[in-house]
């Protein structure tokens, strides 16, 4: 699962990142509010932790922003303010939640697992699409129609799981890169394409009906192959 945080104050962001990788979310990490949204623009975040009070944009006015942007990330808003007025402000602003500084960890790690809890389209606890199941805590790829698994390898998985959650949206390179790599990463665009090629073999060695389609100009897809 990838977060993006938000935070300016330098000492408060490396104890957050620190905490969330040891957790194993993967964090990207910027210190504006005009960054945020640039990155929030993207798609790919699971999770966002925005600090309130930032340069350029504060985090209300970026969370209100990516809403009307159509973004539905679900936005965990960080504060020193624990006026109601401040916390109805976050919530109108398209906040999910709202954390008031200082906090405890376990509070923080608490809320986010709610969060992501929304993100996501889990049944039963993995994901579905046409014959296949992805179980996200084991990185295993089934077809149910024949009960053939195979499993993946980090990047791998982490590819389905976002087509996944994205299905019926047509998926572009540049999403792709930033999601698994992350914002701040220059991954050339032939490392999607490499990974994509293993993801896909990974489709047929289970024999399933779906596949990644490139949709030329545009990205990837996952279909159901017509029968």
């Amino acid at each position: 699962m990838r977060i993006l945080l938000a935070e300016d104050e330098k000492r408060m962001a490396a104890a957050l990142i620190a905490l969330l990788k040891q957790e194993k979310y993967d964090v990207d990490h910027v210190d504006n509010g005009a960054s945020a949204l640039e990155a929030l623009n993207s798609g790919v975040y699971d999770i966002a932790v925005l600090d309130v009070m930032m340069p350029e944009m504060n985090g209300f006015e970026t969370a209100r922003r990516a809403r009307n942007n159509g973004i539905k990330t679900p936005i965990l808003m960080l504060t020193a303010k624990s006026q109601l007025e401040d916390k109805v402000t976050g919530l109108d602003s398209g906040a999910d939640d709202y954390l008031t500084k200082p906090f405890q960890t376990k509070e923080l790690l608490a809320r986010l697992r709610a969060l992501g809890r929304r993100s996501t389209s889990f049944q039963d606890g993995n994901l579905h699409f046409g014959d296949l199941c992805l179980d996200t805590s084991k990185a295993t790829l089934t077809c149910e129609q024949n009960g053939q698994s195979v499993r993946l390898s980090e990047k791998e998985l982490h590819i389905l799981e976002y087509m996944f959650v994205n299905q019926g949206q047509i998926i572009n390179r540049e999403q792709l890169a930033v999601k698994i790599w992350g914002f701040d990463n220059e991954a050339e665009y032939n490392n999607v394409e490499v990974y994509m090629s293993f993801t896909r073999k990974k489709l047929v060695f289970v024999g399933s009906r779906v596949e990644i389609k490139a949709v030329r100009g545009l990205g990837y897809e996952l279909r159901e192959k017509d029968v």
